[in-house]
């Protein structure tokens, strides 16, 4: 298998941090390292990340995730229990479809090409979204029926894939995490875990070099 995608890029991550919880080997193609158009070519959606599986390339990280999970079912990324799997699924589809793709920067720059937002009504808008998210998010993880140190279990799975990327992904977009206690400690203990620790941004082979400490 092969992962197109670029260090930051969350979506990306998520799908880095399966196949590492999976335990299973990939290799990792910086988007940038491909010739001009040839992952257009490759993907005509054009985002990221895609997964090139026997020279077949599945776009969308949601897609994605379901065929690792289809294809490589132990260690599984879901609750067994059925109401939980889906409450798991419900947790990270509300980061993937309502508050990702209303902050990605594609959407920012038509705000102020387009739409003649300036800088703090763009802001406001990132703001704005990620805000509704993360309370609807914690207010889930405060009302469930039995409090794990995960989202949903004993062990992280899909809803800290989904979580840890857009938590990182909004500090680089300043919003003020400290109204979401719940949702910290699930990062707190998410960070050590290898799975995590090697999908970060930082620790891909494309990271800029300025960046590195």
């Amino acid at each position: 298998m092969r992962l197109l995608s670029r260090w930051q890029n969350s979506a990306g991550e998520r799908v880095r941090i399966a196949l590492r919880l999976k335990g299973l080997d990939y290799i990792y193609v910086p988007v940038n390292s491909l010739a001009p158009g040839e992952y257009l070519r490759l993907n005509p959606q054009g985002l990221l990340p895609a997964l090139e599986v026997d020279g077949q390339i599945i776009a969308q990280s949601s897609a994605i995730l379901d065929y690792i999970e289809s294809m490589f079912p132990a260690p599984s990324l879901l609750p067994s229990e059925p109401v939980t799997r889906a409450q798991a699924r419900a947790f990270g589809a509300l980061i993937a479809s309502e508050m990702h793709p209303l902050t990605i920067q594609r959407v920012r720059r038509v705000l102020q090409s387009q739409m003649n937002v300036d800088e703090a009504g763009v802001a406001r808008w990132v703001q704005h979204w990620l805000s509704l998210g993360f309370a609807a998010l914690e207010t889930t993880l405060a009302q469930r029926t039995r409090q794990w140190p995960f989202c949903f279990g004993e062990r992280p799975g899909w809803a800290e894939l989904h979580l840890i990327p857009q938590l990182g992904a909004a500090r680089r977009l300043q919003c003020d995490l400290s109204a979401y206690p719940l949702l910290l400690q699930v990062e707190q203990l998410c960070t050590p875990i290898e799975a995590f620790r090697l999908a970060r941004p930082e620790a891909q082979p494309d990271f800029p070099a300025e960046g590195r400490s």
